[in-house]
């Protein structure tokens, strides 16, 4: 008894319909996992080549800090550097023309054919 048009319902959803915008959702929410699971593996991978590089050159990051290592010098590796450059400077110290009032006052020979010979200690 109302006046005017008689309102006819509308026809039922589809199941389809009514399942699009759920599928759609699960579908958006797949897609930004991957992406964040891509992002933190880029992450974990940059911070290992890092974290390998900085303790190549011994460099240590703690919970308490930074600590930085110093690098093992064995004593013979040192001693036989330290002689090594001690003895070149001993053969490179001496001057074949120079000849002093006070020591080596005998004749020094000529060196042969034009070359140097290194003094061996």
């Amino acid at each position: 008894m109302s006046w005017g048009r008689v309102k006819t319902p509308p026809p039922p959803r589809s199941a389809l319909s009514k399942l699009l915008p759920l599928i759609i959702l699960f579908v958006l929410l797949i897609a930004i996992t991957v992406f964040a699971y891509y992002i933190y593996v880029s992450v974990q991978k940059i911070s290992k080549a890092a974290n390998e590089k900085i303790q190549s050159k011994n460099v240590v990051f703690t919970k308490d800090g930074m600590r930085v290592g110093v690098k093992e010098v064995n004593t013979e590796s040192y001693v036989g550097t330290t002689q090594s450059f001690l003895v070149k400077a001993w053969n490179l110290s001496t001057w074949p023309e120079y000849k002093s009032r006070f020591w080596n006052k005998e004749q020094q020979q000529a060196p042969e054919n034009g070359k140097l010979h290194a003094r061996h200690p």
